[in-house]
């Protein structure tokens, strides 16, 4: 079955409204129908997830000279939503429009818990369990894990929402790929991840000859696999010069929770603690006890965002020994309390929906 393809449902007629016009050809096998997606954008979605999704599929059928892949952009309601970045779309359908047997790609973005209502929790629940496929972009699995759809498969989502993730539902650990598709589920960490994804899946569905044009024509180098790290390491951000210096550097970004002082991080990579602290003060600037710090800072700074987890569980999270150790760092780093800083974000989040809907948005004409 190839990725996306609804086959239980009755086609509409192809609209070629979705194949602009090219200079060159690639040859491949039309289908009979095109696959559809629809995505579903909470408020604050990601522009940058959801163009990088829709355009890799776009210039498909603009090589293909054909209708290989149509994409509706989707609200619980068919209201308008704005965007992280402030824009707002005018999205062609609403969940009670659907198809029964739809690919529902679930995008989100910051501020996530808060872009989830009730809702559209059980719509998506009761999607999967009348035969509907699901998918996410970026932070959209947090809808997908209150809907109880994602056990027993793998999954993944961006970096920065791993943790808070990770600490909503602890029953859940997702991988730290790019995408994965697995099961009929599919999943990125946003951003261009989901270019990445979407040329497997043109490969896989029309060839190579298809997917490397496509990525010509979007500029994009692929990532050479989808288990290719999301973030850069620290190898790449201070040259090889000491493997000693990155190796601990990575682990300590993985191990925030744990005991890290440096003589054990020293003995760990086989050197002596006072070398590992050159090492950090010459390529770095900074000791490792400093670094450490800012680390952890960095991961409660996220979770203060992203979760409703009390101050003091926050401070556990991040790798802090008490919440008055945390909360007097944090004030230091950042000139407020974490208690603070916390109302202040709740209050400058963008709206759900903007107060005149008609005044900014982007649409395309709807399909019906």
């Amino acid at each position: 079955m190839a990725w996306g393809l609804d086959q239980s449902s009755t086609p509409q007629e192809a609209d070629y409204g979705f194949v602009p016009p090219a200079s060159h050809r690639i040859r491949v096998a039309v289908p009979t129908s095109p696959q559809d997606y629809y995505i579903l954008l909470l408020p604050n979605a990601t522009m940058l997830a959801l163009s990088g999704m829709i355009e890799p599929l776009r210039v498909a059928n603009q090589g293909a000279g054909a209708a290989l892949y149509r994409w509706f952009t989707v609200s619980a309601d068919g209201a308008p939503v704005r965007c992280s970045n402030g824009i707002t779309l005018q999205p062609d359908l609403a969940l009670a429009d659907l198809p029964r047997t739809a690919l529902v790609m679930v995008c989100s973005g910051v501020r996530v818990q808060d872009s989830i209502d009730a809702p559209v929790v059980a719509w998506l629940r009761r999607h999967v369990q009348h035969g509907g496929g699901v998918g996410s972009l970026c932070a959209g699995v947090f809808a997908l894990a209150r809907a109880g759809v994602l056990r027993g498969r793998a999954f993944t989502l961006h970096w920065e929402n791993r943790t808070a993730f990770c600490e909503t539902f602890p029953d859940l650990r997702p991988t730290p790929r790019r995408y994965v598709m697995d099961q009929g589920l599919l999943s990125c960490g946003g951003g261009y991840a989901a270019t990445d994804m979407m040329l497997e899946i043109i490969e896989r569905n029309h060839g190579r000859e298809l997917a490397v044009y496509v990525a010509d024509m979007c500029m994009h180098a692929r990532a050479e696999a989808p288990d290719a790290p999301q973030r850069t390491t620290a190898a790449a951000v201070y040259g090889n010069r000491s493997r000693a210096l990155t190796t601990t550097i990575d682990f300590m970004a993985a191990n925030l929770e744990s005991d890290l002082r440096p003589a054990l991080m020293a003995r760990r990579v086989g050197i002596s603690t006072r070398h590992l602290e050159r090492l950090f003060r010459r390529h770095t600037g900074r000791s490792p006890l400093q670094m450490l710090v800012e680390m952890r800072l960095s991961r409660a700074y996220a979770l203060l965002a992203e979760t409703d987890l009390p101050v003091s569980e926050v401070a556990l999270a991040a790798g802090f020994s008490s919440a008055q150790s945390f909360s007097r760092r944090f004030r230091d780093r950042y000139g407020v309390l974490p208690r603070d800083y916390r109302r202040s974000w709740v209050a400058t989040c963008p709206a759900s929906h903007p107060p005149n809907p008609s005044t900014g948005s982007v649409s395309r004409d709807a399909i019906h």
